[in-house]
C-alpha cells in the first residue's frame, strides 16, 4: 500500500492516507507518484489549499526500515512539515534549542543525551538532561 501526505499550502502535513498501489500503475505496470496524485485528486478535487505528496512508511532518519533506498528522509505524520530544496519530510521541532540534522531530517539536541542507562528528559530551561527519579514516580 503507498501512503500520501495531504500539504497545505504552508507545506504542513494535514493527515495521510493509505492508497493502493494499482492505483499507481502506469501503462508498463510501474508505480508513479503521479498516478497516486492524480487518483486521489479526483477522488476529493484539485484544490489550490493543498497537495499531495507520497511518503514512506517503512523511512525514517533517512533510512529505510527494510534496507531499501529511502524516500523522503521520513515517513509524514500530522504536523510534519513538507521541504521541497530537500524533498524530505521533517517533524515538528520539539523544543526550541534543538538544531535540524540535515542528513535525517530530524532535530537532534544541542547535547548529546546521556547513554548509563538510567532515565532522561530533557531540560529546555538550562538546555541539559536532567535524569528521572526512578524512585520519585
Amino acid at each position: 500500500m503507498a501512503r500520501f501526505a495531504k500539504v497545505d499550502r504552508n507545506n504542513i502535513v494535514e493527515t495521510v492516507l493509505v492508497v493502493d498501489n494499482k492505483e499507481l500503475l502506469d501503462e508498463n505496470g510501474e508505480e508513479k507518484e503521479s498516478k497516486g496524485v492524480a487518483f486521489l485528486n479526483k477522488i476529493f478535487g484539485v484544490n489550490d489549499e493543498f497537495t499531495w505528496v507520497q511518503t514512506s512508511y517503512n523511512t525514517y532518519a533517512g533510512r529505510h526500515l527494510l534496507g531499501k533506498t529511502p524516500f523522503r528522509k521520513n515517513h509524514a505524520g500530522m504536523g510534519y512539515t513538507y521541504d521541497e530544496d530537500r524533498d524530505a519530510f521533517m517533524p515538528p521541532k520539539p523544543f526550541d534549542s534543538w538544531i535540524l540534522n540535515e542528513d535525517t531530517c530530524q532535530y537532534d539536541p544541542p547535547v548529546e543525551r546521556p547513554d548509563d542507562g538510567n532515565r532522561y528528559i530533557w531540560n529546555e530551561d538550562t538546555t541539559s538532561w536532567d535524569e528521572v527519579d526512578m524512585e520519585a514516580e
